[in-house]
């Protein structure tokens, strides 16, 4: 069919709609507004699902930024020993802690550390996460108040302050370590005479699919010295807890070859593998294909009987059974598309909803996000409903008898 053609009939079809919209408006509107309730609710889920995606998202009324090497991801956070480091990490800690929106900064340094069993004496590992410490701050689950506030070890870059050896310990590494409160930590090390005292035992750490990952907390500098991290003021990433979500453009670009990923609370930090945004996606885009054309088949089938007179018509003067057949599937996208800006308009109105009420009523800022890329994802979903919901008018065109029709 050469394209003059085709666009002549694009043309009758929209004639068409406008007709039977002025005429009888109710089939026409019912399938507008199927397709556009349908995409509306995808748009508005995938928004939801970006929003999870994204590193903007705030969850809550303390958004957390972990500043982490390029290669890093919100999965690889709680451990990433070995990998590219963080340099003078304390002076620029310092920079950030000034600001006034922020409540609280540290540096984090994680290192898998051996520790002697006090009961059998044998080596085992626990994963080791240098802070500077804060009264009310937790890291991992893990409540940070028994060790001393600030890094007396670091002395302004001597790390010849006092040692505190204090650490706070999960259950996980306690039982591992066969330690309590109070206890002494030896380190299965012939290089140092340093070791650790347990301050305090608490529930938490990352969950993996094996249990509680065994975690211990202790003092920034004294883990660098263990560690050799001193050596240029290293650490692995920096956690920035702020009720501010504009903060992050101050640490952007702090350093190179780095990024800034949001995650809710201090302890929120697991080990995961989730692909949620992506199944809410999916399930959304699928839920919208199937709700439009189950609309869009229905009252376009209905439409194509009502009109069976002027299909007829159409036969009876010339116009092939191809040309008709092309005729009513160009009417069923058009209806389809015109639903999909509906459904566009009905989706940024919803996610702007969402977001009003997660702020009103759980002092969430952002949960959804409405993109450019959304109108035109909602536009091709419609356009996809439209030449799926069109196979059942045509056939039906195709099987009514329109001579029969006339007589």
């Amino acid at each position: 069919m050469c394209g003059r053609r085709l666009r002549s009939l694009i043309g009758v079809a929209m004639y068409r709609v406008l007709g039977r919209f002025r005429i009888a408006p109710q089939r026409v509107l019912l399938s507008v507004l199927g397709v556009g309730l349908a995409v509306g609710l995808m748009v508005a889920v995938t928004g939801v699902s970006l929003g999870l995606a994204s590193q903007s998202v705030v969850q809550s009324e303390g958004v957390d930024y972990w500043v982490v090497p390029e290669q890093a991801n919100v999965e690889s956070i709680a451990i990433s020993t070995g990998g590219v480091q963080l340099g003078d990490v304390h002076r620029t800690n310092a920079e950030i802690a000034s600001d006034e929106r922020v409540e609280y900064a540290t540096p984090v340094l994680l290192e898998l550390v051996p520790l002697t069993d006090q009961q059998t004496g044998e080596r085992t590992y626990v994963l080791t996460v240098g802070i500077i410490p804060q009264a009310g701050a937790e890291v991992l689950g893990l409540p940070a108040d028994a060790l001393t506030p600030g890094d007396p070890h670091y002395a302004d870059g001597q790390y010849d302050g006092p040692w505190t050896g204090e650490a706070v310990l999960n259950d996980a590494a306690a039982t591992l370590t066969n330690t309590s409160t109070g206890e002494r930590l030896s380190l299965a090390r012939s290089n140092t005479n340093r070791s650790f005292t347990v301050a305090n035992v608490s529930a938490g750490g990352a969950q993996t699919a094996g249990g509680t990952v065994p975690v211990m907390l202790v003092h920034l500098s004294e883990l660098q010295s263990l560690t050799g991290s001193a050596n240029g003021d290293a650490a692995d990433q920096l956690l920035v807890s702020t009720n501010d979500p504009a903060v992050r453009q101050q640490i952007e670009g702090r350093y190179p070859q780095t990024t800034v990923v949001t995650r809710s609370g201090l302890s929120a930090q697991q080990v995961s593998t989730s692909n949620l945004p992506l199944a809410v996606a999916l399930a959304a885009f699928f839920s919208a294909v199937f709700v439009g054309v189950l609309f869009v088949t229905t009252l376009m089938g209905l439409e194509v009987s009502a009109d069976r007179r002027q299909l007829g018509t159409l036969a009876a003067i010339g116009v092939s059974s191809r040309s008709r057949s092309v005729l009513i599937a160009a009417e069923t996208v058009l209806i389809s598309i015109v639903g999909g800006l509906v459904g566009i308009l009905l989706g940024f109105l919803a996610i702007g909803g969402v977001n009003e009420l997660a702020q009103t009523y759980a002092g969430v800022d952002t949960i959804a996000l409405f993109q450019p890329e959304l109108a035109g994802y909602a536009l091709i979903v419609a356009l996809c409903i439209g030449i799926v919901g069109a196979v059942y008018p045509v056939w039906l065109t195709r099987r009514t008898g329109m001579l029969e029709v006339l007589s």
